[in-house]
């Protein structure tokens, strides 16, 4: 069963750092646009940051630009998110998509994605 997984939520306090990690079973990332996404109670789901196949594409949302970093490592098939000067309203469920598409802004990643990951709670609070 196609499956993509995150790792790396948890409770931090404002001004800390965590890193999420995804990958997936049964496929690579390789081929895929990656992209983070989160969903707060309450609040729809928001895109945050996207990675093209190559890496040579990155895009964020505003609201973490310069906070935040996307990354992936293709022999390890892992893509990760950086996460820097976290602040309560980061708090969320944090989702891992795969897309077999290019994506050149963050609409395109957040309307193509084909599989999801179940997320990883992120808890900003002191």
């Amino acid at each position: 069963q196609v499956q993509v997984v995150e790792s790396g939520g948890g409770l931090v306090q404002p001004g800390g750092s965590l890193r999420l990690s995804c990958t997936a079973s049964e496929f690579t990332l390789e081929h895929f646009s990656i992209g983070w996404f989160r969903q707060a109670p309450g609040k729809e789901r928001e895109g945050v940051s996207c990675i093209s196949s190559s890496a040579g594409t990155t895009l964020y949302a505003d609201s973490v630009k310069g906070r935040f970093t996307i990354s992936r490592d293709n022999a390890k098939n892992m893509v990760y998110l950086q996460m820097n000067s976290l602040k309560p309203e980061d708090t969320a469920v944090y989702h891992c998509a795969a897309g077999g598409i290019s994506i050149a802004t963050m609409d395109e990643c957040y309307y193509n994605m084909d599989y999801w990951g179940e997320g990883t709670l992120v808890t900003v609070s002191s």
